[in-house]
């Protein structure tokens, strides 16, 4: 079985710096564009099914997948990113002057810190593994296409490679990147991770957004 995790375009909190969680924010113009360019991308290669978080940002992204390969589109909560509790909605600085404490404490104890309101990476990368192991399981000699968020494939990385929890920051995680993973005799394993060669000029603030204003930008319906 073939998963291809692929995280959502650029939002508008993306650039504010703003944790996001379980809140939403809209994808920008630009966002839109790596999302046409990664669905065109998924386009090119045999797609059975795509699966997505409920939450704008990934769900805007997979339809326009979804609608490139002319698959069906399923929507999984489980894909959801990290609940961050009473830090969402706030940049750094407001999370350090609103809740000290708690900032201080999610930076030192790491990955089992479970936040007010919120959860623990530990929380998120349990239910990474349990929901991406059960649609594997679901499609067998398949390949799907699974659309989530950037600390939930961080996470499901680490725990592919082998790796202690909080070491994938060395690698990085663009937006519309296009990850594969392998899952064979209840084993996964890493083909390919943080694959950008799709988004091109795409991925230049400037010359997407030159591309939205001259109309070569993709066509997305509503």
């Amino acid at each position: 079985m073939k998963l291809f995790a692929v995280r959502h375009g650029e939002t508008e909190w993306n650039l504010d710096g703003r944790e996001i969680g379980h809140l939403d924010s809209p994808l920008t113009a630009r966002g839109l564009l790596q999302a046409g360019a990664l669905a065109r991308r998924l386009s090119n290669l045999r797609v059975d099914a795509v699966y997505s978080s409920d939450l704008g940002r990934a769900l805007r992204t997979a339809e326009i997948i979804a609608a490139a390969c002319g698959v069906a589109l399923h929507v999984d909560q489980g894909l959801r990113e990290r609940n961050m509790g009473i830090f969402q909605g706030l940049t750094l600085k407001e999370m350090r002057d609103r809740y000290p404490q708690e900032r201080a404490a999610y930076e030192q104890i790491g990955f089992e810190y479970v936040i007010p309101e919120g959860e623990s990476a530990r929380q998120r990368l349990e239910r990474s593994v349990r929901v991406l192991t059960e649609i594997a399981e679901q499609h067998a000699a398949e390949r799907i296409v699974a659309v989530t968020h950037g600390g939930f494939l961080m996470g499901f990385f680490e725990y592919v490679l082998g790796m202690n929890p909080a070491n994938g920051w060395r690698f990085q995680r663009h937006h519309a990147s296009f990850n594969a993973f392998e899952y064979v005799d209840r084993r996964w394993s890493l083909e390919t991770w943080n694959d950008v060669g799709h988004l091109g000029s795409f991925d230049d603030p400037m010359l997407a957004q030159m591309q939205v204003e001259s109309g070569r930008g993709p066509t997305v319906a509503g």
